[in-house]
């Protein structure tokens, strides 16, 4: 096709989860149940790690950035899905496509950066746990914490780079919930084969390669509590068990859609459903919620700001205040 014969695509349709109209109020419901969990349960993480002197350590402190990247993964798409469902023209602008391409691989990739500075932060732990401290400073948090959005942003710079100078002329359905990089990319008007393993080097790249790092941190964990007593022994197994759970949910859907070649429309869209919805919501559940220091933080985070008697004595004020 001639490039001068090219209409610019103003605007891309899409398809949704589902065509079917008797679902939609059903899907607004229970996705709009799922995101406000989300929002309010690592919203709670992090109020319960900043608000507790007790849970001030390197861990928490990695835990709490985890539950603002899960935010900000479900945050880029949901809302517009749950909004989706209301109408019948499902219609995103080009330049929003765009920004939910960037910001989809840029929480993606930096969480996939924090998971390993995660697993090397309870390898310290329990291979060294004399030189914990000295080791994990808040320093190095921060700086490990910074290195994993600097990664996500070179990473989306990297894939948008592929996308944005793309010539789109026709085509513009894109048969998901979101603008998904691989299947945008297939509406170009021209021969994207050379483009799109271009993406799937990029992100295969950073998925093996955190992968691979990952493996590495639990495997010498293993072996070092081999050595060790069998309490030890249970302790970190109970701390695997919940990383490697978390790394392979997340891991897993993303490796699949970008790696696998074979995978089809409707198979990608659960797994994007998967890894924007339900990993963000089995996180906080998994690393925090079956932790003990943290459930005590949170009955005490509880009963400081939901005291029954506080909160009757805050009535009996409100009502004294009213005129006789």
């Amino acid at each position: 096709m001639n490039g001068t014969n090219h209409s610019r695509v103003s605007e891309f349709i899409l398809l949704g989860l589902s065509d079917s109209p008797e679902l939609q109020p059903l899907f607004f419901v229970v996705f709009s149940v799922l995101y406000f969990a989300i929002v309010m349960g690592n919203f709670l993480i992090i109020l319960t790690v900043t608000s507790d002197p007790r849970l001030h350590s390197p861990m928490y402190f990695l835990l709490a950035n985890l539950s603002f990247m899960d935010i900000c993964v479900a945050s880029f798409a949901t809302p517009k899905m749950i909004a989706d469902f209301l109408v019948e023209q499902k219609t995103i602008s080009f330049e929003a496509c765009l920004a939910q391409i960037f910001f989809v691989h840029l929480f993606a990739g930096s969480e996939m950066v924090l998971l390993v500075s995660m697993a090397y932060d309870r390898q310290v732990a329990i291979c060294k746990p004399l030189h914990y401290m000295t080791i994990m400073s808040r320093r190095v948090c921060i700086i490990l914490v910074i290195i994993s959005w600097c990664v996500g942003f070179i990473h989306t710079t990297s894939q948008l780079a592929f996308t944005v100078n793309l010539p789109f002329c026709g085509p513009n359905k894109v048969d998901s919930f979101f603008c998904d990089l691989p299947l945008v990319t297939k509406l170009a008007c021209l021969d994207t084969y050379v483009v799109s393993l271009l993406i799937v080097a990029d992100s295969g790249f950073l998925s093996l390669s955190s992968f691979l790092l990952l493996v590495i941190s639990y495997t010498v964990i293993l072996i070092t509590v081999q050595s060790r007593s069998s309490a030890s022994m249970a302790k970190a197994r109970s701390t695997l068990t919940a990383h490697i759970t978390v790394v392979t949910l997340f891991f897993g859907p993303c490796i699949f859609i970008y790696v696998w070649p074979f995978s089809s429309y409707s198979v990608d869209k659960v797994l994007a459903v998967f890894y924007t919805i339900f990993t963000p919501i089995l996180n906080p559940t998994i690393y925090t919620l079956r932790n003990k220091e943290v459930k005590a933080a949170m009955s005490k985070l509880k009963s400081r700001y939901l005291n029954t008697n506080k909160v009757s004595v805050v009535i009996r004020s409100v009502f004294s205040l009213e005129p006789k």
